[in-house]
């Protein structure tokens, strides 16, 4: 176990040093800093001076453009990793970065002067060629902290070094330069030495460290692959001609990869750029050895006797190198995805396989609970939550791991600006959404607000540590794309709810309906059977009596006049008795005062002729209406006064009648002892007057309190 200090002893804590070592260091850096910033800016200008201002022999070649701004950049990087670094590795990456400098500028001299400076610049570029490839198996091997962990590596890492100075001393010796195949073959030993250690750091790396990585291996893989391009070019149309030249240029990608690692608005777009850099290097690799393979096994290299033939083989090589990248793009493609990010799987994974869910058969809680385990997974998360509701209050839904339910209060503006902010991070939530931030204030934090159409449905809040990668913009897109898709998502489950909603509306009115219909067809049936037993019963009787008192007239006005005039005064006090109860009966079918004076006069006379001291109050603006609305409103006010005098003989009554809001509204209220309205709804008289009020769109209400009287009203829309 590491310790900050001596074992504890007597239970006194250890005491930390780190503190006290930081402080020490932190004066050593800003010294570090001040000479590189000063030094190494006046070693660049040195090797382009001398460079450039050589001049050229003839044969010797020519120092061109791309020379010195190759130069420029490996200076230009050892600069900035000196200036930047605050680890070991930087300075060891600025001394790979000089010394590469040098040993490119070295060979330009060499290769434009004679004599004495020829052969010293000749030594310098053979010696400095392998020592540039042990500096970067060192770098690589040493990262991140510029320390070489554990015996293998700095055994690795000594015996790079040693070989590389005894071949470099070796060829100097000789007089000879350091030959470019070896050169190459090196750097590919080298490369695939630190290839496993390099994986392990990768993996292991996390934050800065991994972009870090990222543009250094981006700028590594793209250089030899311009390399690569220039050869297999220059091996079968002798072009370009300086070939040297090129793969000498190549390497500019590696200082520039360098540079942009340290810019912060740079280094997030590494593990994107990384991706298609690696799948471009393999789809080149594989075009060129088709090409090889074709050009060279079946013909021969193209000149000016056989351009038909070598056009023909060009043309059967791109066909063969086409066909033979289908198959491997998608294998280049995972593979360089499962590089960049590990295990783990790109973030935009998520979005293909969350639209594919919304379109299966799977609930929302369900939906939400992979959505969290994916977001992840994929974009390795400490934790992921789902907020959701639609009032002041969001509630946590889900939570991977699981944290158990958590609720966060907003205020009407609070709601209001985050519906309308995209995803932000933790300063943002500091300020709107604090409750977020306990127990999370070193960790990074990115809330993504769910809304459709502009109103907040919950959040996707997603946490990594403080320590870990940055959220890239990447990052950022997947979760707006998805905030969308829940909020899309949530919207239609609301849709779903109301149309469930609707429907079940929908089948009670229907319900309540048929039962209606079925109470109205009864009703009028049970009416005629009234009627008929009326008319039998009362109508009829008088009608047969006055037949048999006009036979009896008939058969003794011959011999009993005196007798015939009192039958026929009886018969008329008989005639009168029938047309009354005719009349009586006609009032309980279609009263003929509504239908000729309307509303106004036939409820007054109602209320005339109801046993009760009945008030009647009917607003002057109440006119004349279809015949069914005033049927309705008058039976049902019939009904009403009728229930009154069975259930509150002795209580006073007041019947109003008014219009309001485009409807007629009625009302009877007694003082009477009143009654229970749940079991009043059961009865007859209600839902007599419901079915006829609902058959024109209207409603009636029973109000009532036991022992403070009861109110029964209505309302129907006028047209």
């Amino acid at each position: 176990m590491n310790r900050t200090g001596p074992p504890d002893v007597a239970g006194v804590q250890p005491f930390d040093r780190r503190p006290i070592m930081a402080e020490r260091i932190r004066p050593r850096l800003r010294t570090q800093r001040a000479v590189a910033g000063a030094l190494l800016p006046v070693a660049t200008a040195v090797l382009l001076v001398i460079a450039l201002n050589r001049p050229v022999q003839r044969g010797g070649g020519s120092l061109t453009a791309v020379t010195a701004a190759v130069i420029a950049c490996w200076a230009l990087a050892a600069v900035v990793c000196a200036w930047s670094g605050r680890r070991a590795s930087g300075w060891t990456a600025a001394a790979a970065a000089l010394l590469a400098a040098a040993t490119l500028a070295a060979g330009r001299l060499a290769a434009t002067s004679a004599g004495t400076a020829h052969s010293a610049a000749l030594a310098a570029a053979t010696v400095g060629v392998p020592l540039v490839i042990a500096a970067a198996l060192d770098l690589v091997l040493a990262f991140p902290d510029g320390r070489l962990a554990g015996k293998p590596r700095r055994v690795t890492a000594a015996t790079a070094y040693l070989i590389a100075a005894v071949a470099g001393l070796g060829l100097a010796v000789a007089g000879h330069s350091f030959p470019v195949a070896a050169a190459a073959a090196g750097a590919s030993v080298a490369g695939l030495a630190a290839l496993p250690a390099l994986r392990f750091r990768y993996l292991r790396a996390a934050g800065h460290d991994r972009e870090a990585l990222q543009w250094a291996g981006l700028g590594a893989v793209a250089a030899a692959d311009i390399a690569l391009v220039a050869a297999v070019l220059h091996l079968l149309v002798a072009w370009p001609g300086p070939a040297g030249l090129v793969a000498e240029g190549a390497t500019v990608a590696v200082p520039l990869g360098a540079i942009a690692a340290l810019a912060p608005a740079l280094a997030r777009q590494g593990s994107r750029l990384f991706v298609y850099v690696l799948s471009a290097a393999g789809f080149s690799l594989v075009v060129a050895v088709i090409y090889l393979i074709v050009i060279l096994g079946f013909g021969q290299a193209p000149d000016s006797s056989a351009d038909r033939e070598v056009l023909g083989l060009s043309m059967l090589a791109a066909a063969i190198a086409a066909i033979g990248y289908l198959p491997a793009r998608d294998r280049l493609a995972a593979a360089a995805t499962r590089f960049v990010y590990g295990a783990r799987q790109a973030p935009d994974e998520v979005l293909r396989t969350f639209g594919s869910r919304l379109t299966r058969n799977v609930t929302m809680d369900e939906l939400l609970l992979q959505l969290a385990e994916s977001l992840r997974k994929t974009m390795g998360l400490t934790s992921a939550e789902v907020y959701t509701g639609s009032s002041d209050v969001l509630e946590r839904t889900v939570s991977v791991p699981d944290s158990g339910p958590r609720s966060l209060v907003l205020t009407g503006r609070e709601r209001e600006v985050v519906s309308r902010a995209g995803v932000s991070g933790t300063a943002w939530t500091a300020i709107w959404l604090p409750a977020l931030l306990d127990g999370r204030l070193r960790a990074q934090l990115r809330v993504a607000p769910v809304s459709h159409g502009g109103e907040l449905l919950g959040l996707i809040v997603v946490e990594r540590p403080a320590d870990a990668d940055s959220f890239t913009e990447d990052d950022d897109r997947v979760l707006t794309e998805l905030a969308r898709q829940t909020g899309l998502a949530f919207h239609n489950v609301q849709l779903d709810a109301a149309l469930h909603t609707t429907l079940d509306e929908l089948r009670k009115q229907a319900e309540e309906l048929r039962a209606s219909r079925a109470r109205v067809v009864a009703s009028g049936d049970a009416e005629r059977r009234r009627v008929e037993r009326n008319l039998h019963d009362g109508a009829q009787q008088h009608l047969v009596a006055l037949a048999i008192n006009l036979r009896l007239a008939k058969d003794i006005v011959a011999e009993d006049p005196e007798g015939t005039v009192a039958i026929l005064d009886q018969l008329a006090t008989d005639v009168q008795d029938t047309i009354k109860e005719l009349r009586e009966l006609a009032h309980g079918i279609y009263p003929p005062l509504l239908a000729d004076r309307g509303l106004s006069e036939a409820l007054r006379a109602a209320a005339g002729r109801s046993p009760l001291t009945v008030t009647v109050d009917i607003a002057d603006d109440v006119g004349r209406y279809p015949a069914d609305l005033e049927a309705a409103v008058y039976f049902c006010c019939l009904e009403a006064l009728q229930n009154a005098s069975k259930h509150a003989p002795e209580a006073t009554v007041q019947l109003r009648l008014w219009t309001e809001a485009g409807g007629l509204n009625f009302a009877v209220s007694d003082d009477g002892p009143g009654f229970d309205p749940a079991r009043a709804r059961g009865g007859h008289g209600f839902v007599n007057m419901a079915d006829r009020l609902g058959a024109i769109g209207g409603t009636a209400r029973w109000d009532s309190v036991p022992g403070q009287g009861a109110t029964i009203s209505g309302s129907i829309p006028l047209p």
